[in-house]
């Protein structure tokens, strides 16, 4: 058996000691009330025969801000020499998480000493993450990379589909609309006695099942947990693909929550068990950042009718940029958005910010294959990143910058182009040099 990989794995409990919010939804309007179940960040360093390496941290967190990810990026350097590059940093995007410091800050009607609180747990949460990268990459041992595809069928296009209908036209046997990514990329590493070291696999659907006030993964936790239960000394971890546009339907219960992640995980036990295909220990790694302009800014005038007659979350924002403006900053006029490609033997995979829809998966599959894998929820929580048909179309994905705190309406309509140039860029990168 071929072991010329190496891998080493670990984990923090990132569930809070004392009270906080909950990101992810405006409408709350107190902290969270408790703990169902503990969220987690976890680690994957890879090492291919060349000494080349790099590491997936996941996290069953809503989003991180650009600051944290650059502070994690840059605590890893000075303790383990990984570049940007070799570092593939997530999050599920769970609702049911923490709120964290620097994302969605207009969102939450917070003081400053709750926020104080957030700040703190946030700090801990990039030095958890440092620590647990540092962890796995010292714990490195021979294994066996493999990769497969699994199912699940429980996301739904919410753009396409009324969501008080999709139990209806479910039961009646009624085909769904709109597009939608079912699969379930896989990656396992076993040890050279052949149990599973590590099980990373993906989705891409919104873990927004639940929406009460307390801390729990939603369907990636329990899926996560019933891997763990079922295969002994196996770290399970999660990333959420291109699910910017997909919801789980129905939703809104335990019992709901659960049972997808009960289908979840067998979506990678069906895969675990079917076809996978070894990996050759060849690992390379690329970032670049693509800017991304803005649309609809607005001015003073506009800043101010919002600040009188808008939302509770578009007051809050146009009262952040007056005030910045009152103190003679220019706002930005572009994004610098991250994106990211790995190259593991013959499989590709990349890293988008933000939300990406799910056409850009649909997209890479067809021009470099149907075993490329795309994480739509990597780097920075930045805010929706719709393609050209979702930007045309208009509604909720298709704009709403200001609930992220960038000052603007939308991204300009070459947005799909601008990132997939970035795409085609960061692809050459892993064809042809191990690691920027």
């Amino acid at each position: 058996m071929n072991t010329s990989w190496k891998a080493g794995t670990a984990r923090a409990n990132i569930t809070p000691a004392e009270p906080l919010w909950l990101a992810g939804y405006g409408g709350r309007d107190r902290p969270a009330e408790g703990t169902l179940q503990p969220v987690w960040a976890k680690a994957l360093a890879l090492e291919d025969a060349g000494g080349r390496r790099g590491v997936v941290l996941t996290t069953d967190l809503c989003g991180l801000s650009r600051g944290s990810c650059d502070r994690v990026r840059e605590l890893l350097r000075r303790s383990t020499g990984l570049t940007t590059a070799e570092i593939f940093l997530t999050s599920t995007h769970n609702h049911c998480s923490p709120v964290t410091s620097d994302s969605l800050v207009d969102y939450y009607p917070l003081d400053g000493a709750v926020w104080d609180g957030v700040h703190r747990y946030t700090r801990r949460v990039e030095e958890q993450l440092a620590e647990i990268a540092g962890a796995a990459v010292s714990s490195c041992e021979p294994v066996t990379l493999h990769a497969g595809t699994g199912h699940a069928d429980f996301a739904v296009n919410r753009r396409n589909n009324r969501e008080a209908d999709v139990p209806d036209l479910r039961a009646a046997g009624t085909p769904l609309a709109g597009p939608v990514d079912h699969r379930v990329p896989l990656l396992t590493a076993r040890r050279r006695n052949g149990s599973l070291l590590a099980l990373l696999f993906g989705y891409a659907c919104h873990p927004t099942t639940l929406s009460f006030y307390q801390i729990c993964g939603d369907y990636p936790g329990f899926a996560q947990e019933a891997l763990e239960a079922r295969h002994p000394g196996a770290t399970a971890l999660f990333w959420t693909g291109c699910g910017g546009d997909q919801n789980p339907l129905p939703r809104r219960s335990m019992e709901l929550c659960r049972a997808y992640g009960a289908r979840l995980a067998a979506g990678v036990d069906d895969a675990l068990n079917g076809a996978l295909r070894p990996l050759a220990s060849e690992l390379r790694t690329a970032f670049v950042t693509v800017p991304l302009p803005f649309e609809g800014m607005p001015g003073r005038t506009e800043l101010q009718d919002a600040g009188e007659t808008g939302s509770a979350i578009r007051k809050r924002w146009a009262a952040r940029l007056l005030a910045r403006l009152a103190r003679g900053e220019a706002l930005e006029t572009e994004y610098p958005y991250p994106l990211q490609a790995w190259r593991l033997g013959d499989q590709l995979w990349f890293g988008l910010g933000a939300e990406a829809v799910v056409d850009y998966a649909l997209r890479a599959q067809r021009e470099f294959g149907p075993d490329t894998w795309t994480c739509g929820y990597a780097h920075e929580l930045i805010a929706y990143i719709p393609s050209r048909r979702v930007w045309d179309e208009g509604g909720y994905e298709g704009g709403n910058l200001y609930e992220y705190g960038l000052p603007a309406e939308r991204w300009s309509g070459d947005v799909e182009e601008r990132i997939w140039a970035g795409v085609h860029a960061v692809t050459a990168r892993v064809e042809r040099t191990s690691g920027v």
